[in-house]
């Protein structure tokens, strides 16, 4: 694309004055500008599972329990729980001093209410509800759950990472319909969204939350003491990363979540500038199909496409051409970790075989239908997956209608049931942190309960009891379970994996505290 001198610094221009503005009126304590990897359109951590969105929420929110780096659950809203020897009976007090951010204090009723909207979006939990027999508030400090046969994963579940983590909500906030966006703000976390000042596509404020009580343990990934070393936030979104890497080594931003391969040398050469990657596990990209919709309603043209995958053509696209970054991964758990298998992937795993997908094509429904891929252009890893992906359909024969739009948008948009030529889709691509596909009761896009399973909606009875067998499993026998699962997955498709990846993330040497974990956790950073 050719870009004129005065687009350039027309972009370079509001920028400045976007920041200039910020810095202007916000002169007294400590502001850390951060450039997110995408623009927040949703307030609602339940409603999506986009990872700005969860990022914005462990701004705001707090959990019952959070995930450590041994990814045992500790307590962090929770003072004490006990369990029945039979292990039915479950009894949670909170801790003392947590308030919401309008100064009411946090109450177990809040507790129940929000358990149960995550517990019909999220796959673990929707999994949770069905033990369930009864969960009520004692008394304001006190909450019980009681099962009708063993959960051994409910703390797990509570205290969940990345995509599908419960964040604890008002009473009122949480009674919305789990398919409605929660548009009101009230946490109480460690930082208060100013709402006043959120400007969709622009901006958006955190503040320190004064009434914030930090557990005593130290910080250890979404566990121990959250402490906010900073006055204020402010999300300063730049689509274009080459103007946000500039503001980055001029000073006019001090964070930039993720820095492109490309873009990396540039970084490498300027003053105080560090970059890092800090998640262990790094991303996990797919590809997800609409399976209500034609054409990928039909089975055959969903294994059509792995037979055409070539995961190194999206590794090198999105992380470019140093394996150090990315590796090819034929498993719908992530590499190198226990559950790991290839089990049922030798049409991922190539050598890849155009003539075998075109054939299947030809087995199945498609009638040449448009195909409409959705393509988030101020997202790396969407836009490069898209490109690849169109190519690799036209080489198939396929229909491709490739359509652009910027990241906030196609969150919305994946949420339709509508058909593709009424403003539906059928294909997209995302990324989840590669500690939310450990194994089946984490791992959201394998889910295949229809209407009550992640954007697709992909139905597949018999993968889903075997996921429920999987949970409640002996250790020695989850490892079989799993692999026999992944068999299952690599026949109905529910998305492809399309490999691993790195991407760094750079920030001014003045910063301090960046904790290295699966997810960007602002507390614990100080500005020096």
């Amino acid at each position: 694309m050719k870009i004129f001198p005065g687009f350039f610094n027309g972009r370079l221009t509001a920028l400045a004055l976007l920041l200039a503005t910020a810095s202007s009126a916000h002169s007294a304590g400590t502001t850390l500008k951060f450039v997110p990897e995408g623009d927040l359109r949703s307030l609602d951590p339940i409603w999506t599972t986009s990872g700005v969105t969860r990022n914005y929420a462990y701004m705001v929110y707090d959990q019952l329990f959070a995930l450590d780096d041994q990814f045992r659950p500790q307590p962090q809203m929770v003072d004490q729980w006990t369990v029945s020897p039979d292990k039915l009976h479950y009894v949670f007090t909170l801790r003392d001093g947590l308030k919401w951010h309008d100064g009411k204090p946090v109450r177990s009723a809040d507790c129940v209410a929000s358990i149960e909207r995550w517990m019909k979006r999220d796959i673990l939990g929707q999994s949770l509800a069905e033990a369930i027999s009864e969960m009520k508030a004692v008394d304001d400090k006190t909450f019980r759950i009681d099962l009708t046969s063993p959960f051994p994963l409910m703390l797990d579940a509570f205290a969940k990472l990345a995509a599908g983590a419960l964040f604890i909500m008002p009473e009122h906030v949480a009674k919305t319909d789990p398919n409605t966006q929660v548009m009101e703000s009230i946490g109480s976390g460690p930082f208060r969204f100013v709402k006043s000042e959120w400007v969709p596509g622009s901006k958006a404020v955190f503040e320190k939350n004064p009434d914030y009580v930090p557990r005593n343990e130290p910080v250890n990934w979404g566990a121990g003491g959250k402490v906010a070393k900073v006055d204020r936030v402010e999300w300063i979104y730049i689509p274009d990363m080459q103007t946000a890497t500039n503001a980055l080594r001029s000073g006019s931003v001090d964070w930039v979540a993720k820095v492109p391969q490309d873009l990396v040398p540039q970084l490498e050469q300027a003053k105080d500038v560090n970059i890092r990657v800090i998640d262990p596990f790094g991303s996990w990209v797919l590809m997800r199909f609409n399976h209500e919709q034609p054409p990928f309603n039909d089975e055959k043209l969903r294994q059509a496409v792995l037979w055409g995958i070539n995961q190194s053509d999206y590794m090198t696209a999105i992380a470019g051409e140093d394996p150090k970054y990315w590796q090819a991964c034929y498993s719908y758990y992530t590499c190198k970790t226990p559950l790991s298998t290839t089990a049922g992937a030798e049409a991922l795993m190539g050598p890849r075989d155009l003539d075998k997908a075109r054939a299947l094509i030809k087995e199945s429904s498609y009638k040449g239908e448009k195909i409409v891929i959705m393509s988030a252009t101020d997202m790396t890893l969407s836009n490069a997956s898209a490109l690849v992906t169109a190519d690799l359909f036209r080489k198939l024969g396929l229909n491709v209608d490739l359509q652009s739009m910027d990241w906030g948008t196609m969150q919305q948009r994946r949420a339709s049931h509508a058909a593709p030529s009424d403003g539906g889709w059928n294909v997209f691509f995302t990324y989840f942190s590669a500690a939310d596909m450990l194994n089946p009761a984490l791992n959201i896009p394998l889910s295949s309960n229809g209407a009550k399973s992640w954007v697709g909606w992909p139905v597949n009875p018999k993968l889903e009891a075997m996921k429920n067998q999987w949970l409640v499993a002996e250790p020695a026998a989850q490892q079989a379970l799993a692999a026999d699962i992944q068999v299952e997955a690599f026949k109905s498709v529910p998305y492809v994996p399309l490999g691993q990846f790195m991407i760094p993330t750079a920030y001014r040497s003045n910063l301090h505290g960046v904790i290295e974990a699966p997810e960007v956790f602002m507390w614990a950073v100080e500005k020096r």
